[in-house]
């Protein structure tokens, strides 16, 4: 199952429907006719309230000879409340940076350098990948490894050391930890 932001899971339950089809898989698993019974509900509106649910991993399923039996994901309403709004936070930092990398790199290129220090900071961290941790490079490798990327290697360089991602020392380059 993919992973599911808080924002999703919480819209789950804006629905007074899928509210009570939950309240009533927690007293045992069930299928689309017997809840549907229950709530006086069309068969169709329960299997669409139950998609929802099986989207934002709150019900899975199960086969059973001519039944399709749906269980409620107990695990995911025992996580603890305050998980919901760190894990949206990681997730929405991860489509952010993926969107900036796919706007500011083309084939594997800088196709230009963001003016915007955030964005700035996610494509040279994107360079920085290609050093290694505890290695030593020499100017001359530097460039060449960043002009892999773009052109301005003279631009990039300082604004990593700048950024404390590279120290320099002596001639001497070497990748910062960040903790």
């Amino acid at each position: 199952m993919a992973e599911v932001s808080g924002a999703e899971f919480f819209k789950c339950f804006g629905d007074k429907t899928r509210f009570e089809i939950v309240k009533l898989l927690l007293d045992g698993n069930s299928y689309v006719e017997i809840i549907a019974s229950k709530l006086s509900l069309t068969p169709a509106t329960v299997c669409f309230h139950l998609k929802k649910l099986e989207a934002c991993g709150l019900v899975t399923t199960e086969r059973q000879q001519f039944y399709i039996i749906y269980k409620l994901n107990k695990e995911l309403l025992q996580k603890p409340l305050i998980s919901w709004f760190e894990a949206s936070d990681v997730l929405q930092d991860d489509k952010y940076e993926k969107g900036v990398l796919l706007a500011f790199f083309k084939y594997g290129k800088l196709i230009s350098i963001p003016v915007q220090l955030k964005k700035r900071e996610i494509v040279l961290r994107e360079i920085l990948k290609d050093f290694e941790q505890g290695r030593e490079y020499s100017e001359k490798e530097v460039n060449e490894i960043i002009l892999k990327y773009h052109s301005d290697y003279c631009y990039i360089r300082r604004e990593m050391i700048g950024l404390k991602m590279l120290s320099r020392n002596d001639g001497i380059y070497k990748k910062i930890i960040k903790s």
